[in-house]
């Protein structure tokens, strides 16, 4: 059987996530109907990252094993027939057979967007976070240094009873800037634990409102208290952007980098 890798995008609004859910239809549940449409039999996925209800993504990777006919080469168009219009799958390529797409991943890039002008926007509703109020993004900036490097990021994580993995993460790149009306915060780091990515958000905001000094984020992350730091930025900002491999198994980057 062939390991077919496949990057998609999606608009989340609409989903409870990635990853099948009980209470809910999400973009996995989706992509497998898709595959036994076309092929005929239960298929499996494995996503790089599981994206939560309403977030978004110009880049996830996806793997399955399929013994199908169809070509690499037609794999995204065969899927874009059999999927809904929120969900693309702009790319496909046969993987070797020991790569997994989360096991694998390097590191992913997050991209948040907020609409920052007095009046919120029907056309952004989907896919930014309105804050009507003004934000210093010199603040910000310090706060995001501070952040930078390897640390215990449970002050900015949702913790799941019987979770044993380890708080620990590296963020590689963490910065913002402005394009117009729109802030945009970039996170890039070799994983990112539950909510990680909407929590730094969260707090990266009172700080540029000015609720509380950037020198707070040190110590949040010294802390390692959730109850101390930011809210949790509502979802519809969040776009997964990138996934990076480098592994004996597949060296290759997909979906958008910034400059």
């Amino acid at each position: 059987m062939a390991n077919i890798l496949v990057v998609l995008e999606y608009d989340g609004t609409d989903f409870c996530g990635f990853q099948r859910q009980p209470n809910g239809l999400s973009v996995q549940e989706c992509l497998e109907r898709a595959l036994l449409r076309l092929t005929g039999r239960e298929t499996r996925v494995v996503a790089a990252g599981r994206t939560d209800a309403g977030v978004h993504a110009w880049a996830q990777v996806v793997n399955f094993r399929s013994s199908s006919r169809i070509s690499v080469a037609d794999w995204p168009a065969a899927l874009n027939s059999a999927l809904p219009a929120s969900i693309a799958a702009l790319e496909a390529r046969e993987a070797p057979e020991g790569f997994h797409a989360r096991r694998c991943a390097k590191r992913k890039a997050y991209l948040y967007r907020l609409l920052n002008r007095p009046v919120r926007s029907p056309l952004e509703a989907r896919y930014a976070w309105h804050y009507p109020r003004p934000l210093n993004l010199e603040s910000m900036l310090q706060a995001l240094q501070a952040a930078r490097g390897k640390h215990d990021f449970s002050a900015f994580a949702r913790r799941e009873p019987g979770d044993r993995r380890s708080p620990v993460r590296t963020l590689s790149e963490a910065r913002c800037w402005r394009e117009g009306e729109v802030v945009n915060v970039l996170l890039e780091a070799d994983g990112f634990l539950y909510h990680m990515a909407r929590s730094l958000v969260g707090t990266l905001v009172e700080i540029g409102a000015g609720a509380r000094p950037a020198e707070d984020m040190a110590e949040l992350l010294r802390s390692g208290e959730r109850s101390r730091a930011g809210a949790t930025a509502p979802p519809q900002g969040l776009f997964l952007a990138r996934v990076d491999y480098d592994c004996e198994h597949l060296r290759a980057s997909f979906g958008r980098k910034f400059e």
